[in-house]
């Protein structure tokens, strides 16, 4: 068909009529909140390159998670900043951990909500780095068994999901096994599977305080420009056991989420980082664009390429715009 016959603006005319033919749609249960914890009391910290996002002490983590379930969110995703950190990432893995006591402390309050632990350790390393290093290398293997012990450490507290986001070769079948061997063949890990290095990492690093000392994270991190590679990654982390497979960055990723979708049956999860939401908050600030539509749209964006779940820092808020 052709103009005048075929007018595709009839299906538009009217909100109803829009909503009607909607082929996109964000919903509450799409959306997963990160969370910073740190150590103390009483504490709601500002974190100033990422306008409206706080690191929490434990109480105060446990008070926001009971918002969080009144806004109807399914889950959130804890990142911990512990008081001191050493070259091996020994609060990764510590039982009176920072990520630790926030997992006991939310699920005996709060025990509906989805309680998702990143495993890493460039939040406890004091180089800064996801991985043990020798000399300014960062060692692989020797890193996986660190990764192992987080991982049993942060389901022995009581988590839901595991995401493992260091990108070591191997790490999500040593972290099957282990959780396997200690009785918690039921926990699932969502993997970071294609997390490439990026720019748009920089205001998480502040908040995680997780910035290299030295070098950067080139030799363990995806180059951005591979997309053959990322189906490779998301290939081999499926084949090792993972669940869930993740999307790192989501906005500069939105091709690499499409062929996840096409190419994967498993649940597909999108970050939208922090870099990402901060540039939507800055300009909005600015006056330069409405930041509530902008900040919907970009979500909506990565829903379309094909994301399942969506981890944002907007999750609150777009929550809030959803019920209204």
């Amino acid at each position: 068909m052709s103009f005048p016959r075929d007018r595709l603006r009839r299906l538009r005319g009217t909100e109803t009529v829009r909503r009607l033919v909607r082929e996109t749609r964000l919903s509450l249960d799409d959306l997963i909140l990160p969370l910073f914890v740190v150590e103390g009391h009483g504490l709601k910290e500002p974190v100033t390159s990422m306008p409206g996002v706080q690191r929490f002490s434990v109480d105060q983590v446990v008070d926001e998670a009971k918002r969080i379930v009144d806004l109807g969110l399914p889950g959130v995703i804890l990142f911990g900043i512990p008081d001191e950190k050493d070259a091996r990432g020994s609060g990764a893995d510590a039982a009176n951990g920072i990520v630790q006591k926030a997992v006991e402390a939310i699920k005996s309050q709060v025990s509906e909500l989805c309680v998702i632990t990143d495993v890493c350790l460039c939040e406890y390393t004091d180089h800064g780095h996801c991985g043990l290093v020798d000399g300014e290398e960062v060692a692989n293997d020797s890193t996986l068994e660190r990764l192992t012990l987080t991982a049993i450490s942060h389901a022995s507290a009581g988590a839901d999901m595991l995401a493992p986001s260091d990108m070591m070769d191997g790490r999500v079948a040593a972290i099957r096994r282990g959780l396997d061997d200690h009785g918690f063949e039921s926990l699932p890990i969502m993997s970071y599977a294609a997390k490439q290095v990026s720019a748009f990492y920089g205001p998480f690093r502040d908040a995680a305080e997780s910035a290299p000392q030295f070098g950067d994270r080139r030799s363990y991190q995806m180059d951005p420009a591979n997309r053959r590679e990322a189906l490779r990654e998301m290939r081999a982390d499926l084949e090792e056991g993972a669940d869930i497979l993740m999307v790192k960055p989501a906005l500069s990723c939105l091709d690499i989420i499409a062929d996840a979708r096409d190419q994967f049956e498993v649940p597909i999860a999108a970050y939208q980082v922090s870099g990402e939401y901060s540039m939507i908050h800055a300009a909005a600030q600015n006056g330069w664009l409405d930041g509530e539509r902008a900040m919907y749209e970009s979500i909506l964006a990565i829903k379309r390429a094909g994301a399942d779940m969506v981890l944002t820092y907007a999750a609150a808020e777009l929550a809030i715009a959803l019920k209204g």
